[in-house]
């Protein structure tokens, strides 16, 4: 079939596979280093009383069949080898059924993984990324043109990611109708980066400017990827540029990143396509069955886009095969933030020796400048942000964490970026104070050297020890 193939999107399905190859290394990456304190064996939420109580049909994935901290650890590890064979093109020097195979193959790794990860695994974009990886394998290599119907398949999944996004913000928090939300956004967003104090103080007009823009970008900008180039090209340029200025303004893990890996295939970019033969009639078969079954998945998504009951980040089966995205319906008008302390002293006492343990990406001393981890994921730095939300988000966990850090448990603390205990000299006490944070203002950042001011609001955990 000769409308099968469009040899000038080489270029693009090129940098789309390696970038999301690179996606796929940072998934794995994290998972490995971070696995052990949340989930593993002595976590906070094992994997292995996970899969006693659910069944392989809602959770499908290979730790149903074994369990182990060293099995976690070699099937992360190994995901990790097979990302970095996809991110130095090993595929193009496969068959393309081989080719198709090693795409597969992170896919249901990952899968294995996120669907075992609970509460440290329930975030849009490893859904996003395991719908991603899944039309990729798809994606064919060097042995053939890509796919037309595939590049479709890439565009509609970019559509309904923004899209989404940008319905759920209408449809949500009243200050997106105002152009008012960025008044708040940079101040109260999960993790904030370097320069998320400066976004917090542009001016106003500029604030609104910056949401009217959101709007155009995730509302009307998603229609024009499947007009005729260059109109195109055009739209996913202009969603690239508009998910750069998020990198920038704050740390969301690979969630901007895989939005612009997505835009990519939608780019007519320069490049010579080389003479290849047209794809085989079973390729064919196999690309147009997969797109049909995703067609056919995607009435889920589309009636939840539909309803005024619109949901964020929802998986519509196990498989994580085709989803429903969105982020930011309502926005945070004030920042709180759960404050983790120990003492050795042998009996607490309010005005005791109470030192403060240092997470690595969240707010906490208030002299401390955020940094850069995107698109890497600190995940108990997130789930923190949401515990100092309410306290039924760290009900599963919070328990848990610090029992461990009253027993100096090696994997938790390296979680951290400081303990400020010895680890021979664990606290007799561990407390959690919740205090509100505001960004400091020039005078005051000229004045005191800090970024954040923090003002006691009420105890989160009364002092607790193993025995109690």
């Amino acid at each position: 079939m000769e409308w099968f193939t469009a040899p000038e999107y080489w270029t693009g399905r090129l940098v789309f596979q390696r970038a999301l190859a690179v996606v796929y290394l940072v998934a794995f990456l994290g998972a490995a280093l971070q696995f052990r304190a949340l989930i593993g064996e002595r976590g906070m939420l094992p994997v292995s009383r996970f899969v006693a109580r659910v069944p392989f049909r809602r959770a499908p994935g290979v730790f149903h069949l074994h369990c182990s901290d060293r099995f976690f650890a070699a099937w992360a590890w190994t995901g990790c080898a097979v990302s970095l064979a996809l991110v130095l093109g090993l595929d193009n020097r496969l068959p393309l059924w081989g080719a198709m195979l090693l795409w597969l193959a992170p896919w249901a790794m990952y899968l294995s993984i996120v669907n075992v990860g609970q509460t440290w695994y329930g975030f849009g974009w490893e859904s996003l990324l395991l719908e991603t990886g899944f039309v990729a394998v798809f994606l064919g290599n060097d042995e053939i043109a890509p796919p037309v119907v595939v590049l479709f398949l890439l565009r509609w999944l970019l559509f309904r990611v923004e899209f989404g996004a940008g319905l759920i913000k209408m449809r949500g928090d009243a200050c997106w109708r105002t152009l008012t939300c960025l008044d708040h956004h940079h101040e109260t967003q999960p993790m904030p980066g370097p320069l998320s104090w400066f976004f917090h103080r542009l001016p106003k007009p500029v604030h609104r400017a910056e949401v009217a823009a959101n709007h155009v970008t995730q509302l009307v900008v998603p229609f024009l990827l499947f007009a005729p180039q260059p109109v195109a090209t055009a739209a996913a340029a202009l969603m690239i540029v508009t998910q750069l200025w998020l990198v920038l303004s704050g740390n969301f893990s690979w969630l901007n990143w895989i939005t612009i890996v997505l835009a990519v295939p939608a780019l007519a970019l320069p490049g010579t396509a080389p003479e290849v033969p047209d794809a085989p009639l079973w390729y064919e078969i196999v690309v147009l069955s997969a797109a049909a079954l995703i067609v056919f998945l995607s009435h889920g998504p589309v009636r939840n886009m539909l309803s005024r009951r619109q949901t964020m980040n929802r998986s519509f089966d196990p498989l994580h095969l085709v989803n429903t995205y969105g982020a930011f319906g309502s926005v945070s008008r004030i920042r709180y933030e759960v404050v983790v302390e120990g003492t050795a002293d042998p009996a607490p006492r309010e005005d005791g020796d109470w030192l403060e343990y240092e997470f690595r990406g969240k707010p906490g001393d208030p002299r401390r400048w955020p940094r850069q981890f995107a698109p890497y994921h600190l995940r108990l730095d997130w789930m923190m942000w949401f515990a100092a939300l309410s306290p039924a988000y760290a009900e599963p966990w919070f328990g848990g964490f610090v029992e461990r850090l009253l027993a100096n448990d090696r994997d938790t603390l390296r979680l951290l970026r400081r303990s400020p205990f010895p680890p021979d000299a664990p606290p007799h006490y561990v407390r959690a104070r919740l205090y509100r944070y505001r960004y400091t203002t020039w005078q005051e950042l000229r004045r005191t050297g800090a970024c954040w001011e923090r003002t006691y609001v009420r105890e989160f955990l009364p002092p607790t020890r193993l025995d109690s």
